[in-house]
């Protein structure tokens, strides 16, 4: 279950043939009565997990990554680059036959929070 998004907006948004996957972050499942926290300190199990939060709405929208044309990263730590790239080869190597493009900025995130994911989906 995903956590209820801090203002007016859906965790993904489809429109015929197209899947908006909202930011997601590194948050583990919903627990009633308690606020969403980021599964760990580290950018690893952060991006893991917010990968993971990312299939799930892709999931929930008749989607996957194989669907998935664009992905905008958002890392709050320019030094984080080369290790959340490992994280995310590692992640994707058998996953996808072509990789989606894929933009990375660097912005200001709640704190604790490390990294950020978006997903543009096409379904045929």
């Amino acid at each position: 279950t995903h956590t209820t998004p801090p203002a007016r907006f859906s965790h993904g948004v489809r429109k015929g043939n197209l899947l908006q996957v909202a930011g997601q972050v590194g948050f583990g499942p919903a627990v009633p009565g308690q606020p969403p926290t980021p599964v760990g300190p580290g950018l690893r199990e952060q991006t893991l997990q917010t990968l993971e939060n990312v299939a799930s709405v892709l999931a929930e929208g008749g989607a996957s990554w194989e669907d998935v044309v664009m992905v905008r990263v958002y890392l709050t730590d320019t030094d984080h680059f080369t290790e959340f790239n490992a994280i995310y080869d590692e992640y994707f190597t058998d996953r996808v036959k072509v990789p989606a493009a894929r933009t990375t900025v660097y912005v200001g995130l709640p704190a604790g929070l490390l990294v950020e994911i978006d997903a543009l989906a096409v379904l045929d």
